[in-house]
């Protein structure tokens, strides 16, 4: 589902670069801090962290080995590596990271909680970790939309795959639970919003034909009338300026803590 990183950048990856952007300002580490990124995918968390908070080190650590080609070739700063990892077994001694982040991720891991005693296990004492996910089942608008344009033709599908339905961590209380479960103090959970303005319709569109995510997967699976029926649902649903660009906004959801 998520191997081609510049399919995903064009899906999703403009957008988690911006939400980023407002994560780590926000979690205002102080500088020069060792941070883990588990994760990584095509490095946009990365990228913001050597940005906004002038890391040591980054060390960042996804299974995919194609997102992690995408990350190597954009992010060259010599405070980073990469390592190809799973999140519930993370190949790092305990107590390594002072800051552990994780972008957009967590939904899709098997074992979340594992994920998240293994975010634990490698933070220092007193160190910080956090974590964002998308509100699918409501927030993202530009992946709700979708799924309720599949619905109207295919609800059974729609109601097996719809993301919103699939990930119920994604949720102010499940995500906080999972910190505080996994043995975190101090535990909050807030939110981050950001505009996701399509320059026109086929802005919104071409992303999701590229079989990168749940919801393209699944376009890629209908024959090309269905396809179609899906376009053309939203062509007339989604909001427009005068322009004709597209004013969607994207919800996220964050949780942190104190090892």
């Amino acid at each position: 589902m998520w191997q081609s990183g510049d399919a995903y950048e064009a899906y999703i990856g403009r957008w988690s670069r911006r939400i980023a952007e407002t994560f780590v300002r926000r979690l205002g580490a102080p500088a020069s801090r060792r941070w883990l990124d588990v994760g990584c995918g095509t490095g946009a968390l990365t990228s913001a962290v050597l940005a906004a908070a002038d890391p040591a080190e980054v060390v960042g650590a996804d299974p995919s080995e194609g997102f992690l080609k995408t990350a190597r070739a954009a992010v060259t700063d010599p405070r980073v590596t990469f390592t190809l990892a799973d999140a519930r077994s993370l190949p790092f001694p305990d107590a390594r990271f002072d800051v552990v982040v994780s972008g957009l991720v967590l939904n899709f891991v098997p074992e979340p909680a594992r994920a998240a005693a293994e975010i634990a296990r490698v933070t220092v004492p007193g160190g910080r970790a956090a974590a964002y996910l998308w509100d699918l089942a409501e927030g993202m608008e530009l992946i709700r939309r979708f799924w309720d344009a599949a619905a109207e033709f295919d609800p059974a599908a729609a109601a097996e795959l719809d993301e919103g339905r699939r990930f119920p961590l994604c949720h102010p209380e499940p995500l906080g639970r999972l910190w505080t479960d996994a043995g975190f103090s101090a535990v909050s959970v807030g939110e981050i919003t950001i505009p996701t303005v399509f320059a026109d319709f086929d802005d919104y569109w071409q992303p999701f034909l590229g079989a990168q995510g749940p919801a393209p997967s699944y376009l890629a699976t209908l024959p090309e009338a269905d396809r179609d029926r899906i376009r053309e649902l939203l062509r007339g649903r989604l909001p427009a300026n005068p322009d004709g660009s597209i004013p969607l906004t994207a919800r996220a959801w964050v949780v942190s803590g104190t090892a």
